[in-house]
């Protein structure tokens, strides 16, 4: 099994969900012979809780890491979480996190040797991952010396003023995306003999905010590649040639699995994160980065949780077909625990999609409802169950919005004073799913402009 996740790549961001400037024919071409999801969802709206949901099956109302903090206890799993990496390796999986944590930094109990990985090659801590050319990652518990240097200036210091992380370097040589892919390509090799889990959590294309804030461009990268002669601005070229170059590496993955023989036994997933960003300098609408949905990263509308997801295995996942089976990353616990043939632990927020995976939709199990959180911009909460999503700004006490999606795939339509008896079951769900933890409060205001409704029109 082998889990890559971009990051801050929107819905709207590839060609086969849409995209019209950026080329992206490896995970086209991955679409096309295997399985496109159209209502998949992103454990959060940010990176970290995501990751954490991801890992463990659990929501955002019950999981342990549910914003992006500075408070590394806060931002850390414990010792009795049980991640996905945990339950395939009992199972006799070799697995293997090459890229982005985010959910457990260096001390702690969180990092991903201590999680179920055998291997870890990449970053910690996600500030740090804002740059592209650190000087050093991680192997395991021991810092990988690069021959980048970074900035001292440029260095995020956090609120204590004791943190140095992130920043931007003015020697750039080892490309970190670069790094993290040939780890992942180096542990296919070795591992192919036998059965693996391989989390490939790729920085791409989030922006280096730290650039973008010194010189006005968070988009980097080696080169513009096929974008350089574009009549576009810079931190545009930057962005597609990110995606592009993420691209390839998706393709040589493939290719290595077919060179392998080993490409019919191994379910390769591709998707992203959370929703797309609006960082660095890129422009989202250049690109249409959320195609017909509303918002972006840190909206709890369709386009900061609604995101590419992609299934391929050769022989096993019916080929070029789309699939509107309405799940989220939490449901990778009970998938992989079903294609591994061993118990899904209880009392999780997982359904598995194996069925669907394999074929047989009719035995496809269903969500109850989905839930969501976001502590920042003054905290929000949504939920969907079948046709009808619910938003609640502020969290727990704010005005409940309604929006049937069958019919209003943009969300431009707040139908709540239509139908208060579904409000009224929405709000229900937005109460029971939320189980209080003291590490986490809603805070800050809410100061930004409320994001425009999305057109709603299919792309694909």
């Amino acid at each position: 099994m082998i889990f890559i996740m971009a990051d801050d790549l929107g819905y709207g961001d590839l060609g086969c969900y849409g995209q019209q400037k950026i080329k992206t024919p490896r995970i086209d071409q991955m679409a096309a012979e295997g399985m496109k999801f159209s209502q998949m969802y992103a454990g959060a709206t940010v990176c970290a809780p995501s990751r954490c949901v991801l890992m463990t099956g659990l929501h955002m109302g019950h999981t342990r890491v549910r914003g992006n903090t500075w408070v590394k206890e806060n931002q850390s799993l414990k010792t009795d979480d049980l991640t996905v990496a945990e339950l395939l390796k009992k199972a006799g999986y070799q697995t293997a996190l090459t890229g982005k944590w985010g959910i457990g930094e260096a001390g702690t109990q969180g990092v991903p040797n201590l999680q179920g990985f055998d291997y870890f090659y990449g970053y910690l801590n996600q500030h740090n991952a804002h740059n592209y050319y650190p000087e050093f990652l991680w192997r395991n518990g021991k810092k990988v010396a690069l021959r980048n240097i970074v900035d001292p200036s440029t260095i995020s210091k956090g609120p204590t003023g004791k943190d140095s992380l992130g920043g931007v370097s003015t020697k750039k040589v080892d490309y970190s995306h670069d790094l993290v892919m040939q780890e992942a390509l180096d542990f296919i090799d070795r591992s192919a003999k036998s059965p693996f889990f391989l989390y490939v959590a790729l920085t791409i294309p989030h922006a280096n905010n730290e650039a973008g804030r010194k010189v006005g461009d968070g988009q980097e990268v080696p080169d513009y590649g096929i974008y350089q002669n574009k009549d576009w601005k810079k931190q545009n070229k930057g962005q597609a040639a990110m995606v592009t170059r993420m691209d390839t590496g998706v393709g040589q993955i493939l290719d290595r699995l077919k060179a392998l023989k080993i490409d019919k036994n191994t379910l390769v997933i591709f998707t992203s994160d959370n929703g797309h960003h609006q960082e660095g300098g890129n422009d989202p609408e250049f690109f249409d980065a959320n195609g017909p949905l509303r918002g972006m990263k840190r909206d709890l509308y369709e386009g900061g949780i609604r995101v590419p997801f992609i299934a391929w295995w050769p022989d096993t996942t019916p080929a070029g077909r789309t699939s509107d089976h309405i799940g989220y990353f939490g449901d990778l616990m009970a998938t992989a625990a079903d294609l591994a043939g061993i118990p899904c632990p209880k009392n999780l927020d997982s359904v598995s999609i194996a069925p669907t995976l394999t074929g047989k939709p009719k035995q496809q199990q269903q969500h109850r409802f989905l839930y969501w959180e976001f502590y920042e911009q003054g905290g929000k909460q949504a939920a969907r169950q079948g046709k009808w999503k619910a938003v609640r700004m502020p969290m727990l006490t704010g005005k409940t919005e309604l929006y049937n999606l069958d019919n209003d795939l943009g969300e431009a339509n707040n139908i709540a004073e239509k139908h208060p008896d579904i409000v009224k079951q929405m709000e229900a769900m937005l109460h029971d799913a939320h189980t209080p933890d003291p590490l986490w409060k809603a805070g800050g205001k809410n100061k930004k402009k409320k994001s425009a409704p999305g057109d709603g029109k299919p792309r694909f």
